[in-house]
């Protein structure tokens, strides 16, 4: 039986290579993954994954790469943490807007069979209850405005597309992913992976950006995977919008003290207003994934803390 193609678009990030690694794994599957600016490691390398340095940027690079494959999985993005959409929010806007416009245009030209594209949650109001699918009301919270309505913007050329081809498109709306191969610098990382760097470089003390009360909603990157999987396999309909996330949230203070406990260190918690922070809280309603696709997390978040540190020691 001839293998399908995949195309992992992001091969070398978070997401992208947590997802080309489980893919490879399938004997029907023959996986194909780009990078441009960071490059793969020895460990990469090793894996069943045809590599291919591609400027998703490039409307002749990305036509080449697209043409030939059956599956799309569109991980690759400009992504950093809160100080990055504070001081310069216009980086995830321009080329992430370029890379997936011309990759949905190629999966039309090409009659791609499917399309994942990860959304985010950053176009839904700050709310105390999980929000659903339609709670999105145009009402972007200042601060993540543009990378907010790219988003937004994106879902919508997927349904675009969808309607005038054979293709299906996924656009998931995922909450805070975390786990092995996450971002661990100060600068650029989200939540977890700032938070763990934190705890796990301090000697006594570490420093938690704003006053801890903002709340986020954390998934497993294996959780994540595990609905592509389902995605690829069981959409009907020809475009899904669907939330993807833990279905509760927590706050920043309160998971910075689970990594400390979980991590087993005695560190001292500081929390210094001055520094950059969104005051923002969000959960996913995640019933329709559920409901329709018969998909839950299986991992805890302590489970998933510990996961996290304890790659974190192996690895970094």
């Amino acid at each position: 039986m001839k293998k399908q193609q995949v195309l992992v678009c992001g091969v070398t990030g978070f997401i992208g290579r947590n997802i080309a690694e489980r893919l490879a794994d399938k004997k029907n599957l023959e996986v194909f993954g780009t990078y441009y600016r960071t490059k793969p490691d020895r460990l990469l390398l090793a894996k069943n994954i045809k590599l291919v340095k591609t400027d998703l940027t490039d409307k002749s690079e990305v036509d080449k790469i697209v043409k030939g494959k059956d599956i799309i999985v569109q991980a690759a993005a400009v992504t950093s943490g809160s100080k990055d959409i504070l001081t310069q929010p216009y980086i995830h806007v321009t080329d992430n807007a370029i890379m997936n416009s011309l990759i949905f245009k190629a999966a039309f030209k090409y009659k791609i069979k499917h399309v994942i594209f990860f959304s985010c949650t950053a176009m839904y109001p700050n709310q105390n209850k999980p929000v659903t699918e339609e709670d999105f009301n145009g009402q972007i919270t200042d601060k993540y405005f543009g990378v907010g309505w790219t988003k937004v913007y994106l879902e919508k050329m997927c349904e675009f597309f969808s309607k005038i081809s054979t293709t299906k498109y996924t656009a998931i709306r995922h909450s805070n992913i975390y786990g092995p191969f996450d971002k661990y610098d100060l600068e650029h990382s989200h939540v977890m992976g700032a938070t763990t760097a934190k705890v796990m470089t301090a000697k006594d003390k570490i420093v938690v950006w704003g006053d801890g009360s903002e709340a986020r909603d954390l998934l497993y990157i294996s959780d994540l995977i595990d609905f592509v999987e389902i995605i690829l396999n069981n959409q009907k309909s020809s475009y899904e919008l669907i939330n993807v996330g833990y279905g509760s949230a927590i706050s920043v203070a309160s998971l910075v003290k689970k990594v400390v406990e979980i991590s087993g260190k005695k560190i001292e918690i500081e929390f210094d207003i001055s520094k950059p922070t969104i005051k923002f809280s969000l959960s996913l309603n995640i019933e329709k994934a559920e409901k329709v696709y018969n998909w839950k997390p299986k991992v805890t978040l302590e489970e998933g803390i510990k996961k996290t540190i304890d790659w974190y020691r192996q690895n970094i």
